[in-house]
């Protein structure tokens, strides 16, 4: 690696940089603070490091935002499928981009999976184009700047540990990537963590639809935020989660009656996560809607646009 950074530097920078911030699940701060560290006895400064890696992030950041333009919620939900944090990671993002808007983009980066799921959702609610770019490169900046500035800092431990590792020969490489291996491992176990805490019997979207169409109708209730009912639509009947208090649902919902939760995370996340407590304060027949809102939608059935009337959603083509 210090053979190739030596050769091509910069532009092999911007590609690791690029290739992580679209999507890549692997760690690319280590790789910038030695390249910080690198750049106190290099050819490259720490301006230059710092820049290229900004100009790598704004570019893949900019490829989700018009993903998110173009594609909604669907965008999230293929982000978040790559990230390796786990699947509650679009809700938490939600909840962010609620609180503070696009300026949450400026610290994005700093914070685990946020920076990937802001940057798409930024497409999705809408943000003007300059504003993105502003705070997202506002963002990278300081992302890029505090993992440099630390290589720049501590270039003297940098060194000894890549000159130890160097040393090592095939030992340093074996290491190394045992180290990456147990990242990613660790990762994925919480993910699936996450899911085995959350395991369910799920609803399909058309034994929902025959639910809907019987005599006793089901309790549906939509665990999304606000945000995204907006720009995907709502399974008409259904109750906004927050609306509905928990706390006091055992007098407020039937017991003798269905009850379907459905979200936009992948493997269900917010929806499971509500049908538990439900279940803990005692309602038995409870289950997350499998695939959630876009499901439903694929299958046909008809949504209600909170923003104009209510329509009925086509099935996806596929290309």
């Amino acid at each position: 690696m210090q053979h190739w950074v030596g050769h091509l530097g910069l532009p092999l920078l911007f590609l690791l940089v690029l290739l992580q911030q679209a999507g890549l699940p692997y760690p690319v701060t280590p790789l910038l603070i030695i390249a910080g560290a690198a750049a106190t006895r290099g050819s490259e400064s720490a301006a230059d490091v710092i820049a290229t890696a900004v100009a790598a992030a704004v570019i893949a950041d900019l490829g989700w935002y018009f993903a998110g333009l173009r594609l909604g919620g669907r965008a999230l939900r293929a982000l978040c499928a790559l990230s390796l944090s786990p699947d509650s990671c679009v809700s938490d993002s939600e909840r962010w981009f609620l609180r503070f808007g696009p300026r949450v983009l400026i610290l994005a980066k700093l914070v685990p999976a946020l920076g990937l799921i802001s940057t798409a959702m930024s497409g999705v609610v809408g943000v003007n184009l300059d504003a993105f770019l502003l705070y997202d490169a506002i963002g990278n900046a300081l992302w890029a700047s505090a993992a440099v500035l630390i290589g720049v800092a501590f270039h003297d431990a940098v060194g000894e540990v890549v000159s130890t590792l160097a040393a090592l020969g095939d030992r340093g490489v074996i290491l190394v990537a045992i180290l990456l291996l147990a990242f990613v491992a660790y990762k994925a176990w919480q993910r699936q963590a996450l899911i085995r805490e959350l395991r369910l019997t799920r609803i399909s979207a058309a034994e929902l639809k025959e639910l809907v169409e019987g005599e006793r109708q089901p309790i549906i209730i939509d665990a999304r935020a606000p945000s995204s009912r907006q720009l995907e639509g709502t399974i008409p009947g259904s109750i906004p989660a927050e609306k509905l208090q928990l706390e006091s649902a055992l007098d407020s919902l039937p017991r003798d009656r269905e009850v379907v939760v459905y979200c936009a995370c992948p493997n269900e996340a917010s929806a499971a996560r509500v049908a538990k407590q439900l279940k803990r304060l005692g309602l038995v027949r409870v289950r997350p809607l499998a695939g959630g809102i876009f499901a439903w939608k694929d299958a046909g059935f008809e949504v209600h646009d909170e923003l104009a009337s209510t329509r009925v959603a086509q099935p996806r083509t596929t290309a």
